[in-house]
């Protein structure tokens, strides 16, 4: 399979993509960061270029929200309060549930590509990779030749075309993998700890039904 772009993906200004942001814990695709200038997203991502620190009455995307009513009373703000909130949760959240990976030696993009071929326990092409951690094909192959120099995959030669690769993990790249799973796991949880159990079980449906609700916006826009 040909080591090109997943498919819908495009590449922001600084030369990564909506879908390599879009990641979570062991490869699994996550709710990508809006790609966009306005002031909910920026204020969310960097609370301090606001007129400094958050408002003790509420988050921080709350005070975007009361300026937005102060100067435009007549603007329906719900949608900067769920996507501005999204987004700041995106960032917080991958900045901490990254720290065990790089104190490991990895990056997040790095991990994911073990973590696909540990999930699928079987041999990956090159587009296939890309497809399931929403990479491009030359970002991919860039991770894999740094994994390969750990010894972590290794790369068959498909037999009927040269051209294609088959990639899999080493015996010492799956015991990493079953190793830092459960720690990464139970640090993650512990991220969540301050909601309960129900509550953690409702934001997880209704992020579902909205994640659902966006790949299929993605792939109606695709197929058009």
């Amino acid at each position: 399979m040909p080591e090109d772009a997943a498919p819908g993906e495009r590449a922001d200004a600084n030369g990564g993509t909506a879908a390599e942001r879009g990641r979570g814990t062991g490869g699994a695709p996550r709710l990508a960061e809006p790609e966009s200038d306005g002031e909910a997203t920026e204020s969310a991502q960097n609370p301090e270029g606001a007129e400094g620190a958050e408002s003790s009455e509420g988050d921080v995307v709350a005070r975007v929200l009361g300026q937005w009513q102060r100067v435009l009373p007549d603007l329906d703000t719900e949608p900067i309060g769920v996507i501005g909130r999204l987004t700041r949760c995106a960032a917080l959240l991958r900045q901490a549930s990254d720290a065990p990976l790089a104190h490991e030696g990895f990056s997040r993009p790095e991990f994911d590509i073990l973590s696909a071929l540990r999930r699928e326990d079987r041999e990956l092409s090159f587009g296939r990779l890309a497809r399931e951690t929403y990479a491009s094909g030359t970002a991919v192959t860039k991770r894999v030749r740094t994994l390969e120099e750990k010894g972590l995959v290794v790369r068959r030669p498909d037999a009927r075309d040269r051209r294609v690769a088959h990639l899999s993990l080493t015996d010492g790249g799956r015991q990493l993998v079953d190793r830092i799973m459960p720690e990464q796991v139970a640090y993650e949880r512990s991220l969540l700890a301050g909601l309960g159990g129900e509550r953690r079980e409702q934001l997880s449906e209704v992020l579902g039904e909205l994640l659902q609700l966006l790949e299929g916006r993605e792939g109606a826009r695709e197929g058009g």
